[in-house]
């Protein structure tokens, strides 16, 4: 009988004794191994060089684990990389995996459309990439994850006139307009006002309760774990101090944690100001079909 887990049922991500370290200086990460299951949504939380962003780099194959080490990293069933090497399946994988980052990404002098279409580069030609003649119908579903995430009145603006909130949804919609079935966010509302860290924070348990995407989040502040994230992952220098459910995680147990580095994840956010309306949504722009490849 064969009884190797099928793909379908294997964890989202899967980290087995990962260990980095750069140059001569203390390790990055320490052993840290973990299993996401598909349609978690799970905090990351750590104080300011934790790992976090480390961690999170190594589940997009940004970062490679020490070379030599029994490490390994499988997203939805396959081996992203082993021992520090890449595996062959990285290009693929990487299709599987949006990030989303905290400087957001976006380039400032195109519009706000183009950027969000960028999720739709692998699935294209290279000819219709280098052009930007982008379907009809991938103008169309870019459009649709502009109008989820209530930005669609500025599809046509420059990047660089939106706000940090707005940058940060059209980055979650370019998620979308990729298909990924895992979003990594890396600190997605650090240099957001309170409002707009809601407001992202509610798009993200969005679309993991609508579509089942499995979301991995790294915050500062436990407050918005508590509020979102049924699971916290917790590292300090490195290494995973607790994985359980976020209510089990009292101030009592951060201070054990974390020591004086507890008072920067208690933190409270200031509240919330009242919710914006938006703008008022108009037709979809004129598209210009371009005419499929043969």
């Amino acid at each position: 009988m064969n009884t190797t887990p099928s793909v379908a049922s294997a964890p989202a991500i899967e980290v087995r004794s990962l260990s980095k370290r750069f140059g001569t200086a203390q390790p990055a990460l320490r052993e840290v191994s973990l299993s996401v299951q598909p349609g978690e949504m799970v905090a990351l939380l750590g104080a300011s060089g934790s790992g976090k962003s480390t961690l999170l780099r190594h589940l997009n194959g940004l970062h490679r684990a020490d070379a030599g080490s029994v490490s390994e990293v499988k997203l939805l069933g396959r081996r992203l990389q082993s021992g520090g090497r890449l595996s062959a399946e990285t290009r693929a994988l990487r299709r599987e995996v949006a990030s989303i980052f905290q400087q957001f990404n976006l380039v400032d002098r195109l519009p706000v459309m183009s950027n969000v279409l960028v999720g739709a580069l692998h699935r294209l030609p290279l000819w219709r990439s280098l052009l930007r003649a982008f379907p009809a119908h991938e103008l169309q579903g870019a459009y649709e994850a502009l109008q989820h995430v209530g930005i669609d009145a500025c599809a046509w603006q420059r990047a660089s006139t939106l706000s940090g909130g707005q940058q940060q949804r059209a980055a979650i919609s370019r998620a979308l307009v990729q298909g990924a079935k895992i979003i990594l966010a890396d600190e997605p509302i650090a240099s957001l006002d309170p409002a707009s860290s809601r407001r992202v924070m509610e798009l993200l348990a969005q679309v993991n309760r609508e579509r089942g995407v499995t979301v991995m989040v790294s915050l500062h502040q436990i407050d918005y774990a508590f509020a979102y994230c049924p699971r916290t992952v917790a590292l300090r220098h490195g290494q995973v101090v607790y994985d359980g459910p976020t209510a089990a995680l009292s101030e009592e147990r951060l201070h054990q944690l974390y020591g004086t580095q507890a008072g920067e994840l208690l933190t409270p956010a200031r509240d919330p100001a009242p919710a914006v309306a938006s703008a008022s949504r108009g037709p979809v722009p004129p598209l210009v079909a371009v005419p499929q490849a043969a």
